[in-house]
C-alpha cells in the first residue's frame, strides 16, 4: 500500500477523532438529560446512535496505530478481530438507527394517533436492540474469516486485509448482503420516509415555516450521510463481488464512513428538540445569562 495512502488515512482518523469525540460526548449528555426527564422514541434512538459513534471513536486510536505502522498490525491478533468487529458494527448500526429515526418521524407526521400509542420507551429500546443485533450478527464475519479453521490465514501482519482465495469466497457474498440489507434498504426507507414527511408537512397550512425548514434540514442531513459517507464504501462491496476481489481503493471510501461521526451531531440538532435546547442552554450559560428551560423543547409533539 502506497505511503501517501497511509498518511491520508491517519490524517482523516485524527481529524474525525478530534472533532467527533467532543461533539458526541456533548450529545450523550444532552440525550441522557432529556431521557431522564421525558423519554421520546427519537431521543432513545439518537442516544443509541451516539453510543455507536462513541464506540467507533474509542477503537479509532487502534486504527490510527495501524495506519501509523504502514497498515501493518503490530498489536495482539485477538485485538485485531475485536477492533474490526466494533469498527464495522458501529458503522452499520448507525445506518440502521438512522433508518429507524426516519420511520419514527414518518409515523409521527402521517399517523399521529398511532405514534402516540408507540410513545412507550420500551418500543424504542427493543427497536434499538434489534438494530444492534442485526448489525452484530452480520459483522461477526470478521471473526469467522480470521479464526475459522478452514479460512484462517497465516498473514499475521495485516488486520482484516490480505484475504486468501478461500476467505474471499465467503467474504464477497457476505459483503454483497451488507450492501443490500445494511445500506440499500436503509437508504430507500430514509428517502421514502423523509420525502413523505416533507410532502405532508407542506400540505398542512397550519405547520409553521420554521418546522418545515427543520424537516428539510433533517432530511437533507440524513440523506447526505448516506450518500456521501455510507454509499460509496458499500458500492465497493457490489463492485468487489462483480470483479471477484477486495478492491484496494475501498480504503478511501471507508474514510468517508469514518468522517460520519462528525456529521451525526448535525442530524442530532435537526432531529431532537432536546439537543437544540441543550445547545442553547450551554451558549446562554457561557454568556452568563439566564438559561432557557430544557422543558421548552420537550413538550412539542414533533421535533420538526
Amino acid at each position: 500500500m502506497a505511503e501517501v495512502l497511509t498518511e491520508v488515512i491517519l490524517s482523516v482518523y485524527i481529524i474525525s477523532f478530534l472533532l467527533g469525540l467532543p461533539a458526541n460526548l456533548f450529545a450523550l449528555y444532552a440525550f441522557s438529560v432529556k431521557i431522564r426527564r421525558r423519554p421520546l422514541p427519537t431521543d432513545i434512538l439518537l442516544l443509541n446512535l451516539t453510543v455507536s459513534d462513541l464506540l467507533f471513536l474509542l477503537v479509532l486510536p487502534l486504527k490510527m496505530h495501524e495506519a501509523a505502522s504502514g497498515m501493518s498490525w503490530t498489536l495482539p491478533g485477538a485485538l485485531c478481530s475485536i477492533t474490526a468487529f466494533l469498527f464495522f458494527c458501529t458503522i452499520y448500526t448507525s445506518c440502521l438507527l438512522l433508518m429507524s429515526v426516519s420511520v419514527v418521524r414518518y409515523v409521527a407526521v402521517a399517523f399521529p394517533v398511532t405514534y402516540r400509542k408507540l410513545l412507550k420507551p420500551v418500543y424504542a429500546i427493543v427497536c434499538s436492540a434489534v438494530m444492534w443485533g442485526i448489525s452484530a450478527a452480520h459483522c461477526s464475519i470478521t471473526f469467522v474469516t480470521q479464526h475459522h479453521p478452514s479460512l484462517s490465514s497465516n498473514n499475521s501482519t495485516k488486520c482484516y486485509e490480505g484475504f486468501s482465495d478461500k476467505q474471499l469466497q465467503v467474504l464477497l457474498p457476505v459483503r454483497l448482503e451488507f450492501f443490500s440489507v445494511l445500506c440499500l434498504i436503509p437508504l430507500v426507507v430514509c428517502v421514502f420516509c423523509y420525502l413523505r414527511c416533507i410532502h405532508l408537512l407542506y400540505s398542512r397550512p397550519r405547520i409553521s415555516p420554521q418546522q418545515k425548514h427543520k424537516a428539510i434540514g433533517m432530511a437533507l442531513g440524513t440523506l447526505a450521510v448516506f450518500l456521501v459517507c455510507v454509499l460509496p464504501y458499500n458500492l465497493t462491496h457490489l463492485l468487489g463481488y462483480v470483479q471477484g476481489q477486495s478492491l484496494v481503493w475501498r480504503h478511501y471510501t471507508l474514510l468517508l464512513s469514518t468522517f460520519n461521526t462528525c456529521l451525526d451531531p448535525i442530524i442530532f440538532y435537526y432531529s431532537s428538540s432536546a439537543f437544540r435546547a441543550q445547545i442553547k442552554k450551554t451558549v446562554l450559560l457561557g454568556r452568563n445569562e439566564l438559561p432557557i428551560s430544557v422543558e421548552q423543547g420537550q413538550h412539542a409533539s414533533s421535533d420538526f
